[in-house]
Protein backbone atom coordinates (compact mmCIF):
# COMPACT_ATOMS: atom_id res chain seq x y z
CA UNK A 1 0.00 0.00 0.00
CA UNK A 2 1.81 3.39 -1.51
CA UNK A 3 0.75 6.90 -0.17
CA UNK A 4 1.34 6.20 3.89
CA UNK A 5 3.56 9.77 5.22
CA UNK A 6 4.42 10.32 8.79
CA UNK A 7 1.42 11.86 10.88
CA UNK A 8 -1.11 10.38 8.26
CA UNK A 9 -5.08 8.69 9.31
CA UNK A 10 -6.45 5.93 7.72
CA UNK A 11 -10.34 6.08 8.48
CA UNK A 12 -11.48 3.50 6.62
CA UNK A 13 -10.40 3.52 3.42
CA UNK A 14 -9.34 8.13 3.45
CA UNK A 15 -6.17 8.46 4.29
CA UNK A 16 -6.04 11.65 5.99
CA UNK A 17 -2.77 14.35 6.68
CA UNK A 18 -2.96 16.26 10.56
CA UNK A 19 -4.28 19.56 8.21
CA UNK A 20 -6.38 18.26 5.42
CA UNK A 21 -7.51 15.46 3.41
CA UNK A 22 -4.61 13.87 1.84
CA UNK A 23 -5.98 11.00 -1.08
CA UNK A 24 -8.85 8.15 -1.54
CA UNK A 25 -6.77 5.02 -1.15
CA UNK A 26 -8.47 2.29 -3.32
CA UNK A 27 -8.45 -1.17 -1.43
CA UNK A 28 -8.81 -3.87 -3.92
CA UNK A 29 -9.92 -7.10 -2.76
CA UNK A 30 -12.33 -9.25 -0.14
CA UNK A 31 -12.14 -7.91 3.28
CA UNK A 32 -10.28 -10.36 4.47
CA UNK A 33 -7.72 -9.54 2.00
CA UNK A 34 -7.71 -5.81 3.24
CA UNK A 35 -7.66 -6.45 6.99
CA UNK A 36 -4.53 -9.15 6.20
CA UNK A 37 -2.90 -6.07 4.40
CA UNK A 38 -3.46 -3.82 7.48
CA UNK A 39 -2.34 -6.61 9.54
CA UNK A 40 1.05 -6.63 7.66
CA UNK A 41 1.42 -3.09 7.84
CA UNK A 42 0.74 -3.40 11.58
CA UNK A 43 3.16 -5.57 11.94
CA UNK A 44 5.88 -4.26 9.77
CA UNK A 45 5.72 -0.98 11.77
CA UNK A 46 4.28 1.13 9.44
CA UNK A 47 0.14 1.79 10.88
CA UNK A 48 -0.74 2.01 14.39
CA UNK A 49 -4.41 0.44 15.11
CA UNK A 50 -5.82 3.51 17.62
CA UNK A 51 -9.27 1.95 17.04
CA UNK A 52 -11.75 -0.05 14.84
CA UNK A 53 -11.35 0.72 11.64
CA UNK A 54 -8.87 3.56 12.55
CA UNK A 55 -5.38 3.54 11.84
CA UNK A 56 -2.60 5.84 11.90
CA UNK A 57 0.89 5.44 9.94
CA UNK A 58 3.74 5.58 12.19
CA UNK A 59 6.10 8.30 12.51
CA UNK A 60 9.39 7.23 11.57
CA UNK A 61 12.15 8.92 14.31
CA UNK A 62 16.04 8.52 15.12
CA UNK A 63 14.44 6.35 18.52
CA UNK A 64 12.64 4.12 16.02
CA UNK A 65 9.20 4.32 15.07
CA UNK A 66 5.96 5.79 17.22
CA UNK A 67 2.10 6.96 16.27
CA UNK A 68 1.58 10.46 15.73
CA UNK A 69 0.85 13.00 18.62
CA UNK A 70 -2.82 12.43 20.10
CA UNK A 71 -3.31 15.64 19.28
CA UNK A 72 -3.28 15.11 15.85
CA UNK A 73 -4.66 12.30 15.47
CA UNK A 74 -7.97 13.58 17.18
CA UNK A 75 -8.05 16.51 15.15
CA UNK A 76 -7.13 14.60 11.99
CA UNK A 77 -9.98 12.27 12.45
CA UNK A 78 -12.46 15.35 13.26
CA UNK A 79 -11.63 16.51 9.70
CA UNK A 80 -12.16 13.33 8.41
CA UNK A 81 -15.30 12.86 9.56
CA UNK A 82 -16.78 16.20 9.53
CA UNK A 83 -16.91 16.45 13.08
CA UNK A 84 -16.32 19.64 15.45
CA UNK A 85 -14.09 18.10 18.05
CA UNK A 86 -12.66 21.19 20.98
CA UNK A 87 -10.78 21.07 24.34
CA UNK A 88 -12.16 19.72 27.86
CA UNK A 89 -13.64 22.43 29.93
CA UNK A 90 -11.26 21.41 32.30
CA UNK A 91 -8.23 22.06 29.69
CA UNK A 92 -9.74 25.21 28.52
CA UNK A 93 -9.79 26.64 31.94
CA UNK A 94 -6.16 26.23 32.59
CA UNK A 95 -5.82 27.79 28.99
CA UNK A 96 -7.94 30.87 30.11
CA UNK A 97 -6.18 31.06 33.61
CA UNK A 98 -9.13 30.29 35.39
CA UNK A 99 -7.64 27.37 37.04
CA UNK A 100 -4.27 26.38 37.99
CA UNK A 101 -5.05 22.88 37.92
CA UNK A 102 -3.00 20.79 34.71
CA UNK A 103 -5.66 18.43 33.07
CA UNK A 104 -4.09 14.87 33.25
CA UNK A 105 -4.49 12.69 29.91
CA UNK A 106 -6.38 13.81 26.85
CA UNK A 107 -10.52 14.86 27.23
CA UNK A 108 -11.93 16.08 23.84
CA UNK A 109 -15.49 17.12 23.34
CA UNK A 110 -17.66 16.75 20.51
CA UNK A 111 -20.82 17.20 18.84
CA UNK A 112 -20.21 13.57 16.99
CA UNK A 113 -20.58 10.35 18.51
CA UNK A 114 -18.15 8.98 21.95
CA UNK A 115 -15.48 6.86 21.44
CA UNK A 116 -11.95 6.37 23.20
CA UNK A 117 -8.59 6.45 20.69
CA UNK A 118 -5.61 4.35 22.00
CA UNK A 119 -2.43 6.44 20.16
CA UNK A 120 0.51 4.11 21.54
CA UNK A 121 0.42 3.85 25.70
CA UNK A 122 -1.72 6.77 25.52
CA UNK A 123 -5.91 6.87 25.99
CA UNK A 124 -7.90 9.52 24.47
CA UNK A 125 -10.87 9.91 25.51
CA UNK A 126 -13.67 12.17 22.76
CA UNK A 127 -16.94 12.59 24.90
CA UNK A 128 -20.34 13.76 22.94
CA UNK A 129 -21.34 17.03 24.46
CA UNK A 130 -24.43 19.19 24.27
CA UNK A 131 -25.16 21.93 21.15
CA UNK A 132 -24.94 24.80 23.57
CA UNK A 133 -21.42 23.91 25.02
CA UNK A 134 -20.15 23.26 21.41
CA UNK A 135 -21.93 25.95 19.12
CA UNK A 136 -18.67 28.62 19.35
CA UNK A 137 -16.48 25.75 18.49
CA UNK A 138 -12.50 26.12 19.30
CA UNK A 139 -13.06 29.82 19.58
CA UNK A 140 -11.81 32.02 22.65
CA UNK A 141 -15.97 32.36 23.22
CA UNK A 142 -16.74 29.10 23.33
CA UNK A 143 -13.42 27.85 25.31
CA UNK A 144 -14.86 30.59 27.83
CA UNK A 145 -18.47 29.10 27.82
CA UNK A 146 -16.80 25.53 28.49
CA UNK A 147 -14.48 26.84 31.02
CA UNK A 148 -18.03 28.56 32.84
CA UNK A 149 -19.40 24.98 32.63
CA UNK A 150 -16.34 23.30 34.16
CA UNK A 151 -15.87 25.77 36.82
CA UNK A 152 -19.45 25.85 37.65
CA UNK A 153 -22.21 27.90 39.19
CA UNK A 154 -20.75 28.38 42.50
CA UNK A 155 -17.82 30.41 41.06
CA UNK A 156 -19.28 31.65 37.65
CA UNK A 157 -19.32 35.12 38.99
CA UNK A 158 -15.37 35.41 39.72
CA UNK A 159 -14.85 33.42 36.29
CA UNK A 160 -16.65 35.55 33.97
CA UNK A 161 -15.03 38.67 35.35
CA UNK A 162 -11.83 37.68 35.03
CA UNK A 163 -12.90 36.74 31.25
CA UNK A 164 -14.54 39.94 30.84
CA UNK A 165 -10.92 41.19 31.52
CA UNK A 166 -8.70 38.78 29.94
CA UNK A 167 -10.67 37.93 26.10
CA UNK A 168 -10.21 39.89 23.67
CA UNK A 169 -13.03 41.88 22.74
CA UNK A 170 -14.35 40.40 19.68
CA UNK A 171 -14.24 37.52 21.65
CA UNK A 172 -16.33 39.15 24.85
CA UNK A 173 -19.18 40.29 22.06
CA UNK A 174 -19.82 36.73 20.95
CA UNK A 175 -19.95 35.39 24.13
CA UNK A 176 -22.16 37.57 25.11
CA UNK A 177 -23.70 37.66 21.50
CA UNK A 178 -24.71 33.66 22.17
CA UNK A 179 -25.64 34.18 26.24
CA UNK A 180 -29.48 33.24 25.21
CA UNK A 181 -28.66 29.54 24.15
CA UNK A 182 -26.63 29.62 27.56
CA UNK A 183 -28.07 27.64 30.96
CA UNK A 184 -29.59 30.56 32.95
CA UNK A 185 -27.02 30.81 35.87
CA UNK A 186 -24.07 31.19 33.37
CA UNK A 187 -25.97 33.83 30.83
CA UNK A 188 -27.00 35.82 34.26
CA UNK A 189 -23.45 36.01 35.25
CA UNK A 190 -22.80 37.09 31.99
CA UNK A 191 -25.50 39.52 31.71
CA UNK A 192 -24.33 41.17 34.69
CA UNK A 193 -21.00 41.99 33.17
CA UNK A 194 -22.41 43.55 29.91
CA UNK A 195 -25.51 45.16 29.09
CA UNK A 196 -27.30 42.51 27.34
CA UNK A 197 -30.71 41.32 29.34
CA UNK A 198 -31.39 37.40 29.48
CA UNK A 199 -34.97 36.40 29.27
CA UNK A 200 -35.02 34.36 32.19
CA UNK A 201 -33.17 36.49 34.23
CA UNK A 202 -34.08 35.71 37.92
CA UNK A 203 -35.41 37.82 40.76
Amino acid sequence: MKGFFNGALLVGTVLVSSLSLAADLTLDGSRHAVQRGLSRLIEGGKLFRVARGIYVAAVETRFGVRPPAPEKVVHSLANALGEVLVDHGARAANKLGLSTQVPVGYVFLTDGRSRELQVGKTTVSIRYAPRWLMALGATGAGDAIRALDWVGEASVGDAVSKLHKLLPESEWGALVSSHRSLPIWMASAICAQSSCTHPFKLG
